[in-house]
């Protein structure tokens, strides 16, 4: 070997040995109480722990690698539920779901006197600020509680799901304008969802997992939290930094697709680190030796660890720990854990899945219980309920002590609400009826294949294949008549597809096999309607609308069908006695005046709704009819644009854009939403679709 190269290998060989004797010498991360701290929670949607860098896995994740490096990692941690909104209610507020009373995306509130981080480090000094990713995490569903702001604003599906996601580097953004504005401390949570699926990460990361888009996915996600990161570094006071996901993702593992119906560790273990960064911080967070700490640790230790690591009060009662002495000795006792997945059993009768972690023993309590050494069997392969009847006895007793509530049954949702979430691939829906008990029929293990089912059917619809699906949802129907979602997705396909006959003949089955739940009525009493059957859907409605504010809508929407305006005003205000604050009643008391020529009263009706809810689709449509009756056609043409922003669907205002953007003389623009309706628009539009073509062919 020539001389000159055996000094450049003993040069990089005493370079990399001195590397490592610094990061020796480096003091371990230490997570010492500072009030004086910015605090930043990041959730990352989905994510499983095995995927990331630092975890062994095989994304790309330098950001959050090198905050592990820096931090602490914590290899086995856990979430208590396996849906988005119920885990994050227990991150924000140190509470198990049956505590907090969050069991499900659908059908539930956060208790707007719950206390929170938000709420907590408000009475601190702390300016808040939320910036979330998916709709699940709507304010609607009340986790807004103490933040000063709380973005939930989202962008608009390029398929007919409408209003889905906002990408991971549009929520940074967010999140990083609102942080440059603030004088003093403050606790920011910032929420990406992109790894949720469908996955599509952009172009270049998607094709660096050609066959693993959920990678791509993680990948992307990494990345657009490093501009986050690094912003961090030039702000005058030191940040906390807690990284964690709210559940992770099967991805096939024991037959589950994606999360929601079972608690393996696919789904239930989360990746979290804690590091700190920032100017003050300095030397301390590019120097600090990491910490790798094995200890059990669960979500209801983070609020604990928050209010701690900034000198607030604790909260009392909490079920949670500050993490801070076992970061300091670098291993602890493990915490017991609980954890649940009630998706299912809220809206399809399954059993429901309860159990608890102790030490590497899982036990799930279920029709067919299963109990697992995590420690020698981490994919959980070998159920040894029936070999360790002992330990199975215990963990029993543990689970018992947890003082579990049934979940209760769940609010009606708007029907807006339900769509969006239905988008996103959860159950929702309505509630099955609560049952005294459950058989290994019931069992989640013996039905995971309709789930499967049910999700390979959602996907040949999006995928343009309505026959396929059409053929798998009445599978799983001939299986489980009881399967609510099936025929309210298949009912849904066919009505879509023009089958307006078939969709209600589906609905119709529905209520002759027992499935009684009242969103099949509400369903079947507006395709009726909308069919020219107003008739019978009113005489359905009224036989149980109530104070049922989606029946009442149902019942408005069928008077008017009828022609019967005043019994529409009638209902719709009704509706408002019973809910004042819905923003779809004045939506459909405008509609009423409209149809009446009372243009004044529709548009103050049609701003009323918009106050309370801005997100309203149709409302943004209708108003556009107003103002182009009135003249206001720049106006009315911003009010579509603004629709189809909120739900890519809305083929009103898509059809009213390319007409008056044609006859405005902006003909590229009344090419491209014209295009979109002809390709969204079903066949059972004729006249509709052949006047847009024709304002098409007349554009040159």
């Amino acid at each position: 070997m020539k001389a000159g190269r055996v000094f450049a290998v003993l040069g990089v060989v005493l370079l990399v040995s001195f590397g490592l004797w610094r990061w020796l010498r480096a003091p371990a991360f230490v997570l010492g109480a500072d009030g004086n701290r910015n605090v930043l929670l990041v959730t990352i949607d989905t994510l499983r722990a095995d995927a990331l860098g630092s975890y062994g896995g095989r994304a790309l994740t330098p950001n959050l690698d090198r905050l592990a490096a820096h931090g602490a990692r914590f290899t086995f941690a856990h979430a208590h539920a396996v849906v988005t909104l119920p885990s994050h209610a227990s991150i924000l507020s140190g509470r198990y779901p049956y505590e907090h009373g969050i069991r499900d995306n659908t059908g539930y509130r956060f208790p707007a006197t719950q206390p929170t981080a938000a709420t907590q480090l408000k009475t601190q000094g702390f300016a808040t600020g939320a910036f979330v990713g998916g709709f699940p995490l709507d304010r609607r569903f009340g986790l807004d509680a103490g933040f000063d702001v709380y973005d939930d604003r989202l962008s608009a599906a390029a398929d007919e799901s409408g209003e889905r996601e906002r990408r991971a580097d549009a929520v940074v953004a967010s999140a990083l304008d609102w942080i440059g504005k603030q004088p003093g401390k403050w606790f920011s949570w910032v929420h990406v969802y992109d790894p949720h699926v469908v996955y599509g990460a952009p172009a270049e990361w998607a094709a660096r997992f050609p066959s693993d888009p959920y990678l791509g996915e993680v990948s992307w996600t990494d990345f657009a939290l490093g501009a986050l990161f690094d912003r961090l570094a030039a702000q005058p006071r030191p940040t906390l930094v807690v990284v964690t996901a709210d559940h992770g993702e099967g991805l096939g593992d024991h037959g589950e697709l994606t999360h929601s119906v079972f608690g393996y560790e696919t789904t239930l273990r989360v990746p979290l680190v804690i590091a700190e960064i920032g100017a003050e911080a300095g030397s301390r967070a590019s120097t600090a030796r990491g910490v790798t700490i094995d200890t059990a640790v669960r979500h209801v230790d983070l609020l604990p660890t928050l209010l701690e690591a900034v000198g607030a009060p604790a909260i009392d009662g909490l079920p949670g720990a500050s993490l801070g002495g076992l970061i300091a000795g670098g291993s602890g006792a493990d915490r017991p854990s609980y954890f649940e997945a009630m998706s299912a059993t809220i809206a399809r009768g399954w059993a429901p899945l309860r159990g608890v972690l102790a030490s590497r023993d899982k036990y799930i309590d279920l029709p067919i219980p299963e109990l697992y050494d995590l420690a020698g069997d981490p994919n959980e392969q070998r159920n040894d309920v029936s070999i360790r009847a002992d330990r199975a006895r215990v963990l029993v007793n543990l689970l018992k002590t947890f003082n579990v509530a049934p979940p209760g049954r769940p609010r009606e949702e708007t029907p807006e609400t339900r769509e969006r979430l239905r988008s996103l691939g959860y159950i929702g829906g309505g509630s099955a009826p609560a049952r005294d008990a459950y058989t290994e029929a019931d069992d989640p293990k013996r039905l995971i294949e309709l789930e499967q089912t049910m999700q390979r059917a959602m996907d040949a619809y999006r995928q343009g294949r309505p026959g396929d699906a059409i053929a798998m949802y009445r599978s799983v129907i001939t299986r489980r008549p009881d399967t609510e979602d099936a025929y309210r997705k298949l009912a849904l396909v066919y009505w879509r597809a023009g089958q307006a006959r078939d969709a209600i003949a589906t609905l119709e089955a529905a209520l002759k096999n027992g499935v009684t739940q009242s969103e099949v009525k509400i369903k079947l009493g507006q395709y009726l309607a909308e069919a020219g059957q107003p008739g019978r859907a009113i005489a359905l409605l009224e036989s149980f609308a109530g104070d049922d504010p989606d029946a009442l809508v149902a019942l408005g929407n069928a008077y008017v069908a009828a022609g019967r305006r005043n019994d529409a005003l009638r209902t719709f205000r009704h509706l408002l006695d019973v809910d004042p604050r819905n923003g779809l009643a004045h939506e459909n008391i405008a509609v009423v005046l409209l149809q009446g020529k009372d243009y004044a009263g529709a548009e103050a009706s049609l701003r009323r709704a918009l106050d309370l809810d801005p997100a309203l689709a149709g409302a943004h449509t209708a108003l556009g009819v107003v103002l182009a009756t009135t003249n206001r056609r720049t106006e009315a043409i911003d009010a579509w644009k603004r629709a189809v922003e909120l739900d890519a669907g809305e083929l009103h205002a898509l059809f009213n854009l390319t007409l008056n953007l044609a006859a405005a003389g902006r003909g590229a623009e009344a090419r491209t939403y014209g295009e979109r309706f002809l390709a969204m628009a079903p066949t059972s539009l004729g006249p509709d679709r052949a006047q847009i073509q024709k304002v098409l062919d007349g554009i040159r």
